[in-house]
């Protein structure tokens, strides 16, 4: 596996070594001990979500804040995704700076988001199928939202109508 810090450090583009043959093909999707030798964290994952969407879904930014902050290891098993981490920590050099990365099933890439980072993505195709695992389990009361076309961090989003939740259409 190898490992790619984005133009935020904490955020981590993780991309398998893939097995391919005439079969098909194999590959770890995680490995405790591979993302903690990579990621420099070991983190104790305890809930995994899927999500399909049709295209031009638009599913964010959420978070979760103190005590439930999550982390979340992201991944695409079909379709794809253009997906965005916001650095939401008040103390970060980085603070409501973002980085976005396509992700794929055919790529079969994963994003790590650490706690601390609202998370969002599109779906570009239909029935784009996302899996993350999350370091905390969901806490509705610490459920934050933040608009996806907030100003003033400026996404510059693959979509310009997207499709939202009631929740998220909310600015």
């Amino acid at each position: 596996m190898k490992a790619t810090r984005l133009a935020i450090p904490d955020v981590v583009l993780l991309e398998p070594t893939v097995f391919d043959d005439a079969r098909g093909c194999f590959f770890e999707s995680f490995s405790r001990r591979d993302f903690e030798r990579l990621v420099g964290i070991d983190a104790d994952f305890v809930q995994d979500n899927h999500s399909i969407s049709r295209k031009n879904v638009l599913r964010g930014l959420h978070h979760q804040v103190a005590p439930h902050a999550q982390g979340k290891l992201v991944r695409v098993v079909r379709g794809a995704i253009f997906d965005v981490a916001v650095d939401i920590r008040e103390d970060s050099a980085s603070y409501r700076h973002w980085v976005s990365q396509h992700l794929s099933a055919d790529d079969r890439r994963q994003i790590w988001i650490p706690p601390g980072f609202a998370h969002g993505f599109v779906a570009m195709e239909d029935g784009t199928e996302v899996i993350y695992k999350t370091t905390d389990y969901y806490d509705r009361a610490s459920e934050r939202i933040i608009p996806w076309n907030d100003p003033a961090i400026g996404i510059e989003w693959p979509v310009r109508a997207p499709i939202l939740s009631d929740k998220d259409a909310v600015t």
